[in-house]
């Protein structure tokens, strides 16, 4: 009998909105010149940028990854990178082939039909591509690894096509040893994330011949929110997890002008924080009693029809929101099991575009994220702003009970991170 070699998937990630004092990796240098131009600062981004064919469909998973973790704990915080894990699984196709290779692109939400599979691989090299410019006022620093096992021969295409695509790093393992193999992956893991994801992998395997990792990071310049809070404003007050359940939050507060807008059909308030740079926050509040009602209409039309929406609405108000920090650990492969994709995790997989035979499936696919909402950081409390506002006293939005938020990027049209909060004080 061929023995079954095994291919562990890690998708790791970190995300850290209260202030930054790393600068700017400058990173990959592109050979794509085309994609240079479309995406520089300093130019209007093209209607037709190639991100732009991958954005729906990675909305479209973001939403239903997010209601198969929400079905099975629903008094729980969510908080994940929809196209971290995207972006994972779509290199892994490069090496797939038949049924797997389908399957994945379906539970990823591609349709081949409509899109082709060089589109898809060009969308997500654009999409790495164009947050790695080092002129972006926010940056989102994407990158891949793998580590490959000595033994293990991958055919020239896969790693050639890996590295155009996903600009991925190659690195030789020795997994027979497979502590110093942790350890290699983990320092990895441990210096692309700024130190806050450590220890991701465990447990290796002593079949396991290669690993491949992806990493997010998102940092500012300075400050990330475009009007900081004030942190003299931030003041203790109940959070209500439910009809009996209430705990103490530091409320952060502003008076100030926001998109935003009560939506009577989902039954929700929504408001929209800007970052600097061209990133947003979309907190939605859905009314009493509504928030299953609310995550079960998610979808693409949903999140377009909001965001046009609050283009038209610009209010003044005051505006309540809690510090908070949570972080998601989750098993992508029972996850992807139920949304359809099974093989690539069986005996039956096809993954001979890696090293020409079919003797490899994934073994596990982790996800870890971690967010620190803040008032703004030390930067920008040193900052004087002198704001007019009206005189009379402005309506109040308390974002005291579970919410949904998602973090957008609108010049790549994508969903960046999604996540609910039903106790912000949940470790």
């Amino acid at each position: 009998m061929t023995p079954t070699l095994h291919l562990c998937l890690l998708l790791a990630w970190f995300c850290a909105f209260a202030y930054s004092h790393h600068h700017p990796d400058h990173q990959h240098d592109h050979d794509d010149h085309k994609d240079k131009q479309e995406t520089h600062a300093g130019a209007p981004p093209s209607k037709n940028m190639t991100c732009h064919k991958i954005a729906p469909s990675n909305a479209d998973f973001a939403f239903r990854f997010y209601k198969q973790i929400a079905a099975e704990a629903p008094a729980k915080n969510v908080f994940f990178s929809p196209v971290s894990i995207s972006t994972a699984f779509a290199m892994l196709t490069l090496g797939a082939k038949s049924t797997t290779q389908s399957q994945i692109y379906e539970g990823l939400a591609f349709n081949l039909t409509e899109i082709e599979e060089q589109e898809i691989h060009e969308g997500f090299r654009h999409f790495i591509q164009m947050f790695s410019l080092s002129d972006r006022e926010i940056l989102l620093n994407m990158g891949n690894a793998l580590f490959i096992d000595e033994k293990l021969k991958p055919i020239p295409k896969f790693l050639d096509d890996i590295k155009s695509f996903y600009a991925s790093e190659g690195f030789s393992s020795n997994f027979t040893d497979s502590a110093e193999a942790e350890k290699q992956i983990n320092d990895y893991i441990k210096k692309k994330t700024k130190g806050e994801i450590v220890d991701l992998v465990k447990n290796l395997g002593p079949d396991t011949v290669m690993v491949l990792v992806n990493y997010i990071l998102l940092k500012g310049k300075a400050s990330y929110w475009e009007h900081p809070f004030n942190y003299e404003a931030t003041r203790e007050e109940d959070f209500f997890v439910d009809g009996k359940t209430s705990v103490k939050v530091d409320m952060m507060n502003r008076d100030s002008r926001y998109n935003s807008l009560h939506d009577e059909e989902l039954s929700c308030s929504v408001v929209e924080l800007p970052y600097k740079g061209n990133v947003a926050a979309l907190f939605i509040l859905p009314d009493e009693g509504k928030m299953k009602q609310v995550e079960d209409a998610l979808s693409v039309e949903v999140l377009t029809r909001l965001e046009k929406s609050l283009r038209k609405e610009r209010y003044f108000f005051n505006l309540y929101i809690p510090r908070f920090s949570i972080s998601g650990t989750y098993d992508v492969k029972e996850i992807f099991r139920r949304m359809g994709v099974t093989e690539v995790f069986t005996n039956q997989a096809d993954l001979s575009g890696i090293t020409g035979s079919p003797e490899l499936k994934v073994s596990r696919a982790i996800h870890r994220a971690h967010l620190n909402v803040h008032e703004n950081g030390t930067e920008a409390s040193a900052t004087t702003v002198i704001e007019l506002i009206p005189a009379s006293i402005p309506p109040v939005l308390k974002v005291n009970r579970p919410f949904l938020f998602s973090i957008v990027d609108k010049t790549a049209h994508s969903v960046l991170f999604m996540g609910k909060v039903v106790n912000p004080t949940e470790k």
